[in-house]
């Protein structure tokens, strides 16, 4: 037994499992030899890797689940200890701006995502801002809660004829493509790279050659696209000022893609009309502007959190790191090493 402990690749977890099942758990273990880290903040790891390191072995795995964005970022002085052995590293979240990926390319690491786990629960998110921002519903919400009633005097909007401008066509984008159809929403879209005819035919949705061609043809402009340096303020003043007067700004991926001066601007403007925002630039600090205007709506960066979603969450983290056990690579590599 002890010999077969040593053939398996020694995998450490960061994080809790919540949501999948003791036997699954088991079933992995047939595969990897996991040990569960204890550490509950940054510097609490950046001691306890070399210590358990140096206890009992290197890891050639890290499997990073919920509670991972307390240690962020993931950088080579949180993870340092694990190199040269460590070999792939696997995260829960589809986003993945707080790790380093070029430092674990660098060091030979895979760095995997997840794809599907969390894409039509962000989606479903983003359905609900829509129809929040266009029907105003959060103030109507609030004057009721007031003691008062609706007077007449809030601006709505039917989404039926609107045309929406998803930023970037991954899963969250498509998904939304879909579910946005059934409001009789046109639906136009910009990606780094156009999709096939039969994906478009498929999603019912057209390409815009250019960010600027979609902005300025939008009425709700919805941001799917990763965070990177690229991405960083892609909305800013120059973008808001393309848009249509009164358009509505959704933003589900990460805060640092809206250069959130501009929006105020914009709002304030009247440019936009109303913004949803899951995301922030400073989090869990959110502007007192976005907390106290009328013109937003808020959330948590809650997209994704759904009992259903964590738990495929869960299993594509694990499933990642059996397949580069089992083949050599994982299943949803960001790099290539």
């Amino acid at each position: 037994m002890a010999n077969e402990e040593k053939q398996k690749p020694r995998v450490a977890v960061l994080g809790k499992v919540h949501y999948l099942s003791d036997e699954y758990i088991e079933n992995v273990k047939a595969e990897l030899n996991l040990y569960f880290l204890e550490s509950s903040n940054r510097q609490q790891l950046i001691e306890e890797l070399p210590r358990v390191i140096s206890q009992s072995g290197p890891f050639e795995g890290l499997i990073c689940l919920s509670e991972s964005h307390n240690f962020i970022p993931v950088d080579e002085e949180l993870l340092s200890a694990m190199v040269p052995h460590c070999r792939v590293i696997a995260s829960l979240w589809a986003g993945y701006n707080e790790f380093d990926v070029s430092w674990m390319t660098s060091q030979g690491i895979w760095f995997c995502n997840t794809v599907d786990a969390v894409a039509e629960a962000t989606a479903d998110m983003t359905i609900w801002f829509i129809l929040s921002v266009v029907r105003n519903t959060s103030v109507a919400e609030r004057h009721v809660r007031a003691g008062g009633w609706y007077g007449g005097s809030m601006s709505t909007r039917d989404p039926t004829g609107m045309t929406l401008g998803i930023v970037g066509m991954g899963s969250i984008g498509k998904y939304l493509a879909k579910k946005a159809k059934v409001f009789n929403m046109k639906i136009k879209y910009y990606n780094r790279k156009r999709l096939s005819k039969e994906v478009e035919e498929a999603y019912q949705v057209e390409y815009c050659s250019s960010l600027e061609d979609l902005l300025s043809q939008a009425d709700v402009v919805s941001i799917h696209c990763p965070l990177s340096e690229a991405t960083r303020n892609l909305i800013s003043h120059e973008q808001f000022k393309l848009m249509k007067d009164g358009a509505f700004l959704i933003n589900t991926a990460r805060g640092p893609i809206v250069d959130e001066e501009a929006l105020i601007a914009a709002l304030e403007s009247g440019k936009v009309a109303r913004a949803g925002l899951d995301v922030f630039s400073d989090e869990p600090n959110v502007r007192e502007y976005f907390r106290t205007s009328d013109k937003v709506v808020l959330q948590p960066h809650m997209g994704g959190a759904t009992e259903e979603a964590l738990w495929r969450a869960e299993r594509e983290s694990f499933e990642n790191v059996l397949r580069w056990r089992r083949e050599g690579k994982p299943v949803s590599p960001v790099n290539e090493v």
